[in-house]
Parts: C-alpha cells; structure tokens; sequence
C-alpha cells in the first residue's frame, strides 16, 4: 500500500479509529496485523522475507543478551548480520556482484554470458534491514535490553508509516513508545495533520508535476540538449527532495496522530553552509546510522587525518551501494566522500567568516549537490557522461522547453508550483503563531486544518489522475 493510493484514505482512518477505542496494552495486537496488511497489500509473498528477517533478529538479540562470554554475544550477533545481509544481498546485489564477475571473466578472455537472475526487489528490504541490524548491534553493545515480547518487537520492525521508506528508527527510541500506553492528546491532531498536508503538497502536487518533465530529458538524453539537462537536473534535485522529505512528512503526520514522535529526516537540507551540514540535514536517520555503526567502529576521525578521510570515502561507497546496485550510484557516494575530504582538508577546521565567503561556500555546496544528482539519475554511467558532455559542450538556452517536453502554461505552473515550497515548508509556523488559524480555537484550528488537507488531497489526485495517478515514491525501490 502506498501514501498516495486511494484505499489508504479508508485505511489510515480505519487504524486510527480503532487504535485509540482499543485499551493501550492490547493495540499492539491491531498495530501489528494492520501493518503487515500495509506491507502485503500488492505482493502477499514479501510477507515471507520479512518475517525470517524478524525471528532471526529476535531470536539473535535474545542469545546475544543471554551469551556468556563476548565471544558468545559477536557470534550471535554474527549470524544475525549473516542472515539479513544475506538476504539483502540475495534480492539486492546478486545480479550486480555476477554481472561484475563475469564482465571481468571476459576481459580476461573467458567466453561467458550472463543475463541476470532478475529477483523482484522487495519494497523497503534497506530500510528493515538497516533497522533491524542497529536492533542487534544495540544489544550486543548494551545500549538497550533484547526486547522479549516477540510482538512488539515485530510491530518496531513493521511499524507502518515507517516500514517502507524510513525513517530509520533505533530500538531505543521507538520500541518504548509502541510499548508505551498512549494518551489522547489535542495537540496532536493539528501536528499530524499539519505534517500530512505538507507531506502531499509536497509529493503529489510538486514532486510529482516534476517527474514528467524529468523523464523527459534524461529519457532523451541524446538530443534534448545540454541546457534542458542543466535545469532538468535541478528539477530532479526538487523532485526527489518533495518526494522523499514527502514520504517523511506523512509517516510523522501518521505517528503524530497515534502520539508517537518519528525520527526528523529532514532540515531545509538545500540551505546548507557546507557538505558536512548537507549530509546534517539530508536523510538524518541513514547519516546518524552510518555514522554509529561504520564511520566510528572504522576508527572515525580519532586515527589522524588520513584515516579519517579513508573513513569519509568507505562510508560514502557504502552509501552509495546501499541506494542502489549500480555503478551511478557508488559513483554518487564516491563523488560526496571525495567532495567532503578536499572540504574538510581545505578548511582543516577553520571556519569561513566572511559574508562572501558562506555565500560562495554556501553556492558551491548546492553545485556539487546539484552535479552529483546527474550520477544518481541516470540509469547508466554511459548516460551520466553522455549528460555531463551535453552540459559542458551543448549548451543553448533555447532548447530548454523542448528539451523537458515542456509549454508555456507547463512552465508557469512549475514555477508556482516551485514557489509553494517555502510555503509549504513553513505549515507549521503559519499554524502556530499570529498567523489567522492561531487565532481560532483548538478545536476549529483541528476542523479548518482538516479540510485543509481533505480539499488538498483532493485537488492533488484531480491534478495528477491526467497522468495516470500519483507516482510510487522514488525511495521505495531502495
């Protein structure tokens, strides 16, 4: 099931509904069977994957805690990052890591020929996994306690709103708030549906209007211009923001209204000062796990400069590879590792004081977020290059139009559509202060923001039904 699909408006109310009428010991027993049927809704099969991965991280997390020895606990823990790596890897990377092999066999003379296995790619296996790992790594460190109640730790793994497309959450943060009986609070009403208006303003009325003109020019690459790429590129770099940070903003909305506060994901990640801050406020949950569980067990910046920048590069290859088996993308995270080491040996910690030196740190920040996406987007590294040399040695202004299949009335839609992004940015300072819903009651502020989103949903399915419906979210294929 996705957030944008018709029957999650029966749903969402129908979970929420019951959710708050059943006692609060006993919800996890909806929660859970409600978010499997979420999961399962198109493909009945993935319910199978799933499942493995959570006995055996239950199970594992149980003997990592119960082990005698450290020995004990790393090889308990060992079997369980076996198990789900093994299965990512299986739906994954199989095809990639062959492919590899025997491209290699025939540049070695080998008469070979290989044309994949071609695994469905479960929804959200990257995220429940990641989630899952962190679980078993926590135990193992002592951070949190193995959770015994194989059902709510089944439901932290499927928790709904966050299964498919995060945001990561850790055990510590989440598990008690699921265990937790929650109150009725009015407060979190307008806050979930503040977060659920943003969140579809974002994704279907911006994100998706995008997408078309997106497709167009990396779809034609070849003779759409190096102008059209230019812009095409910095369309997809507000696409791909308004459709994931979209995705995050329903999934809080949704935890808000059972009074459960998700992970922040995202902070105004394009007003960055610096690479470092971008990655701060882009996809916070993956750059805090990558942090935690990789950068700082490979010794983080605590083993000289040189280390630390080794440290920088793996993260961000491993990064990379975790978005996608493809080179495009261990290209992306190998652009950023390499972009952030000459930042950080170019400041060696200074700070740049000058107004003119954070405007033009600040602009070269969003040129190298903006090239980089070029790598991401394209579905070859022969295409990325082919765009890049558009963009270099074909560049005229004119073809812009025609290069994104774009008219007049397209073009001026999308620029209001573009300038609604601040606004839609700041739904939760307008509804809180001074602003005129302020000044309503609590209870008419909750009825005027649900119309609201209710008008707003509406007009988002009416505007893209044209087109064949509301897009799947980007991130679900990860």
């Amino acid at each position: 099931m996705s957030f944008v699909s018709p029957v999650f408006f029966l749903y969402l109310p129908a979970v929420l509904a019951l959710y708050w009428l059943i006692p609060g010991r006993y919800r996890w027993m909806m929660l859970l069977p409600a978010s499997l049927l979420f999961y399962a809704w198109h493909n009945v099969w993935l319910l199978g994957l799933i499942l493995l991965t959570i006995l055996v991280s239950y199970r594992c997390g149980l003997a990592i805690e119960d082990a005698a020895t450290p020995r004990g606990r790393k090889l308990a823990l060992a079997a369980d990052a076996v198990v789900c790596l093994g299965v990512l890897f299986l739906f994954k990377y199989l095809d990639f890591t062959l492919a590899g092999v025997f491209g290699l066999a025939r540049l070695l003379g080998f008469e070979v020929s290989f044309s994949g296995v071609h695994l469905l790619l479960p929804m959200g296996i990257s995220f429940y996994t990641f989630q899952t790992l962190s679980y078993a790594i926590d135990v193992c460190r002592g951070t949190v306690p193995a959770e015994r109640h194989l059902g709510y730790y089944a439901l932290f793994v499927t928790f709904f709103p966050q299964l498919v497309a995060g945001p990561i959450e850790r055990p510590g943060a989440l598990l008690p708030q699921l265990k937790e009986p929650r109150k009725f609070s009015d407060a979190d009403v307008p806050e979930g549906l503040r977060c659920l208006l943003r969140g579809y303003v974002k994704k279907v009325l911006l994100a998706d209007y995008l997408a078309p003109f997106v497709d167009a020019a990396y779809d034609g690459a070849a003779a759409a211009g190096g102008s059209a790429l230019a812009v095409a590129t910095a369309l997809f770099a507000l696409q791909i923001y308004c459709d994931f940070s979209g995705y995050t903003d329903i999934a809080l909305g949704c935890g808000h209204l059972m009074g459960i506060r998700l992970t922040e994901n995202f902070r105004r990640p394009y007003a960055a000062a610096s690479l470092r801050d971008f990655w701060r406020r882009w996809h916070i949950s993956l750059t805090g796990w990558f942090t935690d569980y990789l950068y700082i067990p490979l010794g983080g910046s605590r083993r000289g400069l040189g280390r630390q920048c080794l440290n920088t590069l793996v993260v961000f290859a491993v990064s990379g590879l975790w978005h996608g088996a493809n080179v495009t993308f261990l290209v992306w995270g190998l652009f950023h590792g390499v972009c952030l080491v000459g930042e950080r040996l170019l400041l060696r910690g200074r700070e740049v004081r000058s107004r003119a030196g954070r405007l033009v740190h600040r602009g070269a920040t969003l040129l190298v977020v903006w090239f980089a996406w070029i790598f991401f987007r394209s579905p070859t590294m022969a295409d990325a290059l082919l765009i890049i040399r558009s963009i270099f040695t074909d560049f005229s202004p004119g073809a812009i139009l025609s290069g994104l299949g774009m008219g007049g009335a397209e073009l001026l839609g999308a620029c209001l559509l573009v300038a609604l992004l601040p606004l839609a940015e700041g739904l939760p300072a307008l509804a809180g202060a001074g602003a005129v819903p302020a000044r309503l009651g609590r209870q008419s502020r909750t009825v005027l923001l649900y119309f609201l989103l209710t008008a707003s949903v509406l007009a988002c399915r009416c505007l893209v039904l044209t087109g064949g419906g509301a897009a799947a979210f980007i991130y679900f294929q990860f």
